[in-house]
């Protein structure tokens, strides 16, 4: 089995979270694994009613926009957090070659290789509402009106044949696009002669004749207005008033019509404000500097948002701040304060429309202390990769919280080990990574820092042990450990008078050995004893195949991460047909070019956002150009 599918199991068998954090009711994670009800059944595979794109964009924005963002190009804020690229479906060249059928089986089963959860929290006709929004991201009204002036020229008596739900859910706009210049059974070749975009154009605008007819709006009545002298009271058209807003132009006689009226965007100077809520029972240090940071998408459709503000002032001492600044819709801000050598940062908040104000979420700052006694370790879940003949793998997820009132400082000394952490004994460390649903933790000069947090934290640490015949372990607690869960691959069994046998579980189409432990005390071990041999005996890569592992890094920093399993097992390779063979895996890891091309464009979106070294993001850069020359 690949070490990127254990990691993903590893962490589905957690959450099954990344695309929303408030997805509890889609999917329950274990601690005690208990075998996942059967996949949620597809329905016919078209939509009953015509989808409603306004109800699909209220969904959208709650339960895919964090992944896949705001207009679809897969850089939403928790998609930095995944070890997989987010699929960029609001690009043409992303959503040109699927069907909204394909589309509603993702969205209803989901699809765990990347890391997408199943949305069985959704009605049947809420799945086709958001799948319907979803669809119309790569598409802009022009196109409509255009593809739409097209269509009722060249085959107006066509649009009954465009409006069965059935057909239209199974049709990609490729399909549509190769239908219309083809022809097809009562369907003329009525697209022979339009260009690509012209084609493109009249697909677009036929996928909205499936569409729930949008709500009726309201209706203004306008009058006309005479246009007063100007004085020096009353500001022209260029001239904005105090305050920043920009003054309202008052159409003259004979420019305004019944049809319609031209609305002009009001860019007014913003309030940026928030609190600094201190619980550390001293004082915040006098003249305390909070910075503010603010993000806009830029003119490029492919990149990540784009910083375009950065603005520093005093806290207060009350512990409130306030930034004056231009805001617009859709931009996102958050604030970072250094306090007693810590580095905080709020949540981010983003401007709604029409909004001259935005409060973004309070900081919260602690009494600190290097005490880690109060952590909790709810649980441990041991996942083994023992397909390679010399070397056992060894992934370990830690589910911590620390319910006391102070934040805990976590040294990892020149060794670069967590000190509360241990690997079984004979193991060689190879790092650690947050996983993806974990409390922020924070960084510091020598290790990491963990706030008080509702949300657990999560660790997954990574160890190799020398495989035998018979592998004993022992699992130190450097901790108490709440609960242990071991998956095994089918045919290793586990002996050991503190486990508990459950049987072969399936998870996710894979079958594991599972096996539980009640609680271990501090200072006591887990031991146990693997013997038999994988069913499954396709030969695991090294950990230094798995590319995922590097995209995604840094929610703990480099500090923690040390530039990712994949790095550091790859500076140290031993042979060089080993690269040979990882090369043949890296084609695997990619469907086709245009996976390749979405993970390189990830890639670039979080070098730009320094989340990946220079070093690091060059490395995987060209494997990734490598593998698309190998797909082309």
């Amino acid at each position: 089995m690949k070490l990127r599918h254990i990691l993903i199991l590893a962490i589905s068998a957690l959450l099954l979270s990344a695309c929303n954090l408030t997805l509890a009711a889609d999917v329950t994670p274990p601690p005690n694994y208990v075998a996942p009800t059967p996949a949620p059944t597809l329905g016919p595979g078209y939509p009953a009613n015509a989808p409603d794109l306004a109800n699909g964009e209220i969904i959208y924005a709650e339960k895919c926009a964090p992944c896949h963002g705001d207009t679809g190009l897969g850089n939403g804020p928790q998609s930095k957090d995944l070890p997989v690229s987010v699929s960029p479906i609001g690009l043409p060249e992303t959503a040109q070659k699927s069907s909204p059928a394909k589309w509603h089986v993702t969205v209803t089963q989901g699809n765990i290789e990347r890391f997408m959860p199943p949305f069985t929290s959704l009605s049947e006709q809420e799945r086709w509402d958001v799948i319907a929004y979803a669809f119309s991201l790569h598409t802009t009204e022009d196109q409509i009106a255009t593809g739409k002036t097209l269509f009722e020229e060249n085959c107006a008596d066509c649009g009954e044949m465009f409006t069965s739900q059935q057909m239209m859910a199974a049709l990609s706009p490729n399909d549509l696009f190769r239908m219309m210049r083809e022809g097809t059974g009562a369907i003329p070749a009525f697209g022979a002669d339009f260009s690509n975009e012209e084609a493109y154009a009249v697909a677009a605008y036929i996928r909205t004749l499936t569409f729930a007819p949008p709500t009726a709006p309201v209706a203004v009545a306008v009058t006309e207005t005479p246009v007063p002298a100007e004085t020096e009271e009353t500001p022209s058209a260029e001239e904005t008033v105090e305050g920043g807003e920009q003054a309202q132009v008052t159409p003259e006689a004979g420019d305004v019509t019944p049809e319609a009226t031209e609305v002009v965007e009001i860019v007014s100077v913003g309030k940026v404000s928030g609190l600094i809520e201190n619980r550390s029972g001293a004082d915040l240090p006098a003249d305390l500097v909070i910075k503010l940071r603010g993000f806009d998408h830029g003119a490029d459709p492919s990149a990540g948002p784009q910083e375009i503000l950065n603005l520093e002032t005093t806290v207060n001492a009350d512990g409130t701040y306030a930034f004056e600044t231009e805001i617009a819709e859709r931009q996102i801000y958050l604030t970072e304060v250094d306090v007693d050598g810590l580095s905080y940062q709020s949540e981010f908040a983003v401007v709604e429309a029409g909004a001259t104000e935005l409060t973004l979420p309070n900081i919260i700052v602690y009494a600190a202390t290097e005490d880690f006694s109060a952590l909790t370790v709810d649980s441990l879940q041991i996942f083994f990769d023992l397909a390679s003949e010399d070397t056992a793998q060894v992934f370990a997820v830690y589910t911590i919280t620390n319910p006391s009132d102070k934040t805990i400082l976590v040294k990892m000394g020149d060794g670069q080990n967590v000190p509360f952490i241990a690997f079984p004994a004979g193991a060689s460390g190879l790092g650690y990574e947050a996983t993806q649903d974990s409390a922020a933790f924070v960084p510091t000069a020598d290790g990491f820092a963990m706030p008080p947090s509702d949300t657990p934290y999560g660790l997954i640490a990574f160890a190799s042990l020398p495989k035998t015949k018979e592998l004993s372990i022992s699992q130190p607690a450097l901790l108490a450990i709440n609960g242990v869960t071991l998956f095994l691959p089918e045919g290793v069994e586990a002996e050991s008078a503190a486990l508990t046998d459950n049987g072969i579980q399936s998870i996710q189409t894979t079958n594991f050995h599972v096996y539980n432990a009640s609680a271990i005390a501090q200072g006591a071990s887990l031991d146990f004893t693997l013997t038999g041999e994988p069913k499954q005996t396709i030969v695991s890569p090294e950990p230094s195949q798995n590319q995922t592992l590097l995209i995604g890094v840094g929610a703990l920093g480099l500090v923690l991460v040390l530039a990712g399993v994949w790095m550091y097992l790859r500076d140290n390779k031993k042979e060089e047909d080993f690269e040979d063979e990882g090369a043949e895996d890296e084609d695997d890891e990619f469907e086709d070019t245009d996976s390749i091309m979405d993970a390189i464009i990830a890639l670039d979106d979080l070098h730009r956002s320094g989340k990946l070294s220079d070093e690091a993001y060059k490395k995987r850069r060209a494997e990734l150009k490598e593998a698309l020359k190998r797909k082309s």
